[in-house]
């Protein structure tokens, strides 16, 4: 009689096993209607709703193309989806230039464990590195020495940033503290500032305030930045950065272009010019960025 027993509830576990591990169960089920970026080992991407998923094999709602089924072993990765990371049936990731403009940073911090190396013109090179998603650092220097100098320039870049109200309203500070190598005087320089940003990583509008200080004192009129930023495709950005100094003859200057970024890599180009004077002269801008990390 206990043998009889034990053999039914033996039975009986093996039973509920076997529905819990059937394909398409709830637990599979539970996924359905997320928005998923889905490669294949051969290197074919699919954006689209997923239909259905067990242990074997995923079915998605591919926008233009319809239900496409797809066995996880010829599967590389899937990626979740944020809403709005989908527009019109093409993807568009996550920017990972949305906390910088040409230059100056906005109150955006960069994610934790995100980071991206900037080249401007050879000369300036900045290298930033999202310790939290508060807190980055990040370091720079002009090589010199390729052109036979002795002297190295170079920098910190710390900032921390507060979301006051996320995707919406930001605020921030940080600093540029920097010195010259192979110089026997005091060749210390910076900036100290703050600002406030509207907006998210994709549009966005920053104003900024900051001291700048040299030889130990600092500068008796601040500096004011305004910057703007609109992404206007997915790969497609357009800049706007201008500094102005109370007190100045020249009143400051502004950089405006645009910056074409597809996913692994961006391109700034643009003019700097003088907001006042007789002529309108243009420097060009130009320079290269490669995110990294958790992008």
């Amino acid at each position: 009689m206990t043998l009889s027993r034990s053999y039914c509830l033996l039975v009986l576990l093996t039973a509920l096993i076997s529905i819990v591990s059937l394909p398409g169960s709830l637990s599979a089920q539970d996924r359905t209607g997320e928005m998923v970026r889905v490669t294949t080992q051969d290197g074919n991407v699919f954006i689209g709703e997923v239909l259905m998923k067990d242990d074997t094999t995923i079915t998605i709602r591919v926008e233009g193309v319809g239900e496409i089924s797809i066995v996880k072993s010829n599967i590389r990765s899937i990626q979740n989806l944020d809403e709005g990371e989908v527009r019109d049936g093409v993807y568009w990731f996550s920017n990972p230039h949305g906390t910088r403009y040409f230059f100056a940073p906005n109150a955006i911090g960069l994610k934790k464990g995100a980071g991206y190396f900037q080249n401007t013109w050879i000369f300036f090179n900045n290298a930033n590195y999202g310790f939290t998603n508060n807190f980055s650092m990040g370091a720079g220097l002009i090589p010199l020495f390729l052109f036979g100098e002795t002297i190295l320039p170079f920098w910190i870049l710390p900032k921390f940033s507060v979301p006051i109200s996320p995707d919406q309203f930001y605020v921030g500070a940080g600093a540029l503290v920097g010195g010259v190598m192979g110089e026997d005087t005091d060749g210390s320089f910076g900036l100290l500032y703050g600002n406030t940003t509207l907006g998210d990583r994709n549009g966005n509008v920053t104003l900024g305030l900051g001291y700048g200080f040299g030889g130990g004192e600092f500068s008796d009129s601040p500096l004011i930045n305004i910057s703007g930023m609109y992404r206007s495709g997915r790969s497609m950005q357009w800049l706007g950065e201008v500094y102005i100094v109370p007190g100045f003859d020249d009143g400051g200057f502004g950089i405006f272009g645009g910056r074409w970024a597809p996913e692994n890599f961006a391109l700034d180009f643009g003019l700097l010019v003088p907001l006042t004077g007789g002529e309108l002269i243009g420097i060009p801008w130009l320079g290269v960025t490669i995110p990294f990390g958790n992008k």
